[in-house]
C-alpha cells in the first residue's frame, strides 16, 4: 500500500464473557479458568442472538474458558466457523488476590488492596501483573488484530480488564483514572481501529440482556 494512503477502518465490536459463578459471588478471578454459570451461557445465548446481524467477518476470544464459551455460543449464532484465541487477550492475573472477595483481601492485605484500587501503575499483587504490564499485553494484541482486517468487523471477547485498558486507549483516559464507566457481562461495545489508534463508537450496551 503506497505511504499515506487512507486505512479503511476496522469495526470492533469488544465483548465482556458471559456471567461466571465467581463473577456472581464477587470473587476476583484473573487467570482462574471459571466457567460460564447457567445465567452467564443465558447471556451468551442473547448476545448472539443481537448481534447475529452485525455482519461479524472474524471472532477472536482470550482462550480462557469463560471468553470462549461465550464466542463459540457467537460463532453458532452468528455462522462463523473459527474462533481465533488470543492467549493476549487473557484477563489480568492477580496473583495472591485470585479466588478472594474483596473483603478477604483487605483482611489480608489491607495496603495491597488500597495500591490496587488506586490503580498504581508498577504494582501487583504477589505472583501478579502490573496494570502496566497489562495494558502493553492487550492492547497492541487488538490493535494487531483490528490492523489485519481493514473494512471488517471483528468480535473481540475477552474480560473486563481487557475492556477497559481499550476504553482508555480509545479515550485517552489516563490509567490510573477511576474507572466511571460499566463492563458489564456480555455487554455490547463498539470501537472503530483508523489505522493509528482506537476511536470509541459505543459502550456497554446491554438492551438485549433486559426484560421485554
Amino acid at each position: 500500500m503506497p505511504s499515506g494512503e487512507p486505512v479503511e477502518p476496522t469495526r470492533l465490536v469488544v465483548l465482556r464473557h458471559g456471567e461466571t459463578a465467581w463473577n456472581a459471588a464477587q470473587r476476583i478471578q484473573g487467570s482462574v479458568d471459571e466457567p460460564l454459570n447457567e445465567h452467564g451461557r443465558w447471556q451468551a445465548e442473547r448476545l448472539g442472538t443481537a448481534l447475529r446481524g452485525e455482519g461479524l467477518t472474524r471472532i477472536y476470544s482470550s482462550d480462557l474458558l469463560r471468553a470462549r464459551a461465550t464466542a463459540e455460543v457467537l460463532a453458532l449464532a452468528t455462522g462463523l466457523t473459527e474462533v481465533r484465541l488470543e492467549v493476549a487477550l487473557r484477563e489480568r492475573a492477580f496473583g495472591t488476590f485470585e479466588g478472594l472477595t474483596y473483603a478477604e483481601v483487605e483482611q489480608r492485605w489491607p495496603d495491597d488492596l488500597r495500591r490496587w484500587r488506586t490503580r498504581e501503575p508498577g504494582f501487583a499483587p504477589g505472583g501478579g501483573e502490573t496494570p502496566e504490564a497489562f495494558y502493553a499485553r492487550c492492547v497492541p494484541c487488538a490493535a494487531e488484530i483490528a490492523a489485519r482486517h481493514p473494512g471488517e468487523t471483528v468480535a473481540l471477547v475477552a474480560h473486563g480488564g481487557v475492556l477497559d485498558c481499550l476504553y482508555r486507549a480509545a479515550t485517552g483516559a489516563p490509567m490510573q483514572a477511576p474507572r466511571t464507566w460499566q463492563l458489564g457481562n456480555a455487554s455490547i461495545n463498539r470501537l472503530l481501529w483508523n489505522g493509528e489508534g482506537f476511536v470509541l463508537v459505543g459502550w456497554n450496551d446491554d438492551a438485549h440482556l433486559q426484560p421485554p
